[in-house]
């Protein structure tokens, strides 16, 4: 993993109360603003699966610990896998996201992230 710059994160919501997990429309955030949308269309942790998934930056790596910054997961999470980040797998031809998408992202990492 040290000859890569990024690394992409597959952990458990072990926290995620199965009570509260949505299969149903609903909005993003709670969000009236924004329209209802799927579970699949979202990234929160009211999923079926309960799995998360977040591209990191790599700083470092000792023996089988990876030292990443930008994880979107509280201290604890179970990580299920770490994948090397490979241009070749990231998407191909334009990408595109709805406007409410954009905005809700806006602002979420902290400015220490940026460019990680």
């Amino acid at each position: 993993m040290d000859g890569f710059s990024h690394a992409e994160v597959i952990y458990h919501f072990h926290k995620t109360d199965p009570a509260t997990i949505v299969t149903a429309a609903r909005h993003p955030r709670n969000n009236q603003d924004w329209p209802l949308t799927g579970v699949f269309a979202q990234r929160g942790h009211f999923r079926p699966n309960l799995l998360g998934i977040t591209t990191c930056h790599v700083l470092a790596v000792d023996g089988t610990t990876v030292h990443v910054r930008g994880l979107d997961a509280i201290d604890g999470t179970p990580v299920l896998d770490i994948k090397p980040y490979m241009t070749g797998f990231a998407p191909r031809g334009k990408i595109r996201e709805p406007d409410w998408a954009r905005e809700l992202m806006a602002g979420y990492w902290y400015k220490t992230d940026e460019g990680s």
